[in-house]
């Protein structure tokens, strides 16, 4: 088993963590995203749209954190990854996507770059974008967690979910850009309580073999 993985990826991340969460070793390979490694032709003969996480598992090649995630969930069940019932799913499979597809695609490396390279926005507008959107996502999520009941130690219940691995990296990215934490103490509190976790602080960015600070 191999996982095409970077340090600071937050998808990559989250992948780590539910590895880790189900006790899976794997082969890591590091991936310079960079320094460009991601659109070499070599890395897209693995993944044409040049992105990690890729897990190569069962014969296959899987791509996209969250569909890694689930395949591991249904193969490897335990522990679950999701709750028991419908109504739980449905609320940390939405706060998974409220990370995985509102908030973290507007703040990763490619659309970063992209407003360096293409627009030339300088450092500070780019670290502004990047708070404004952070900040506003994550206090919309604490809110939506709330609204469910946020019952128990973590997002859904007393044990982490695929919202609690979603939730872990975001944090991560937002410290690293200064982006305001005080105003969502609930996720911070659930924050702390995963990296307690052996799982969590293992698959953090400085643990991994190609960190560089």
């Amino acid at each position: 088993m191999r996982l095409y993985s970077a340090a600071r990826s937050s998808a990559a991340f989250r992948v780590r963590i539910g590895l880790n969460l189900k006790g899976i070793a794997y082969d890591y390979a590091g991936v310079d995203l960079v320094a460009g490694e991601q659109r070499g032709e070599r890395y897209r003969d693995v993944n044409p749209a040049e992105l990690v996480p890729v897990l190569d598992i069962d014969g296959l090649r899987l791509v996209q954190s969250l569909a890694i995630l689930e395949y591991l969930d249904e193969t490897r069940p335990m522990p679950p990854l999701l709750p028991a019932s419908a109504a739980g799913r449905s609320r940390v499979r939405a706060a998974a996507l409220a990370i995985a597809c509102d908030l973290h695609p507007l703040n990763n490396l490619r659309v970063l770059g992209y407003l360096r390279g293409e627009l030339g926005i300088e450092t500070p507008q780019r670290n502004a974008w990047y708070r404004h959107w952070c900040e506003q996502g994550l206090a919309q999520l604490e809110a939506q967690v709330r609204l469910g009941g946020a019952q128990g130690a973590f997002i859904e219940g007393d044990h982490p979910t695929l919202a609690d691995i979603c939730l872990v990296p975001q944090i991560f990215n937002a410290r690293r850009f200064e982006a305001r934490l005080g105003h969502v103490p609930l996720l911070m509190a659930i924050f702390e309580r995963c990296m307690a976790l052996p799982a969590f602080a293992d698959a953090q960015w400085d643990r991994q073999p190609d960190f560089r600070a």
